[in-house]
């Protein structure tokens, strides 16, 4: 099972991770504001070498992969060396992959520094890229053997990048249960002192972290944790075709709604949540491009091109009866799912 480590020294956590690793040769991968902001905070030794990336989600593709395993090829890395990803769910998406795939496989370690890297990418094991304008379409599952979760790199982050973080921890309230949901719901991330989030923080990793254990390779109950990201990567990757920045939190922000009206339709789930999220969407959540019913042919082509379908002809979604009891493999119609969209649009007012 993955090593979850929850401190704010975060600088003695990771001496001490990477001496437990005894590695060979240690590298950071980190992007390019990461590099100028993080890294030096972290004292790193000078033997260690740091890879840089470009930033930004677009930048999680093929070309990038191929430029770290470059790096590591020409540095002498072998199959003892350890990566340190540093940074947001793009780093450790793709410094994963390159760790999981380079010489068939090399350990590595998460130090997520945004909330929604720290309660989604960095926890469970799943590395991938960006193919052909589709989210996370090439990947494995690689789990790193440690994660260092902190929120003393939060106070800079934008506020958009804190909600993108929060919309995963809602997710995973949503999955878990009623009393989790509700206490998430009810905290103020934009305005709470961000060291009291840390134990709250712990709980909501800890629950897909648990789920993880359970379902290492998404067979039965770890589908639960793609709650809102059927709808969500296919809106995300609609905003890519677009040349559209979209954050990978809102999107499933967005999805969240959209799953939750399926659910409605499918499941009876209670129309007071919906409302409520809704509300949280316009209210927070607003910078978000729309779209009309022209475009729903083209969604429902993303969706049908999502991993967790069993065919090319149904779409399959995690769906809920209410908080805390999910139901995985809904295989839902497309008359079902242009119904919600026609709902989402109208609650949003687009």
């Amino acid at each position: 099972m993955q090593k979850l480590i929850f401190t704010n020294d975060v600088v003695l956590a990771l001496r001490d991770e990477i001496a437990a690793a005894e590695a060979d040769k240690v590298f950071v991968l980190a992007d390019k504001n990461t590099v100028r902001r993080v890294v030096p905070l972290l004292h790193i030794d000078s033997a260690i070498e740091i890879v840089e990336v470009a930033a930004g989600d677009g930048n999680k593709t093929l070309d990038a992969v191929a430029g770290v395993w470059k790096i590591l090829t020409e540095k002498g890395a072998t199959r003892r060396s350890l990566l340190v990803n540093v940074g947001g769910g793009m780093v450790t998406d793709l410094g994963g992959f390159a760790a999981a795939t380079f010489k068939r496989g090399i350990r590595f370690i998460n130090l997520p520094t945004t909330l929604l890297g720290a309660v989604d990418a960095a926890v469970g094991g799943k590395t991938g890229i960006n193919f052909m304008g589709l989210k996370n379409q090439v990947g494995s599952f690689c789990e790193a053997i440690s994660v260092i979760v902190s929120t003393c790199f939060f106070g800079t982050l934008p506020t958009e990048e804190l909600l993108s973080g929060y919309a995963e921890m809602l997710k995973h309230g949503l999955i878990s249960s009623e009393n989790a949901y509700r206490r998430i719901a009810s905290y103020d991330v934009l305005s709470a002192p961000l060291d009291g989030l840390l134990p709250l923080l712990k709980e909501n990793v800890e629950v897909k972290s648990r789920i993880v254990a359970d379902d290492p390779y998404e067979k039965g109950l770890r589908k639960s944790l793609n709650l809102g990201h059927t709808a969500g990567h296919a809106m995300e990757s609609l905003a890519m075709k677009r040349n559209e920045s979209v954050a990978h939190g809102f999107a499933v922000a967005h999805g969240l709604l959209v799953e939750m009206i399926i659910s409605h339709i499918v499941l009876g789930f209670p129309s007071t949540d919906l409302h409520r999220h809704a509300a949280l969407l316009r209210q927070a959540y607003a910078s978000f491009p729309a779209f009309t019913c022209d475009d729903y042919r083209q969604l429902l082509g993303l969706m049908r091109h999502d991993k967790k379908n069993r065919s090319s002809l149904a779409i399959n979604f995690t769906l809920l009866h209410r908080p805390g009891l999910p139901e995985i493999d809904c295989e839902v119609p497309e008359d079902v799912i242009t119904a919600a969209l026609d709902i989402y649009r109208d609650l949003l007012g687009m």
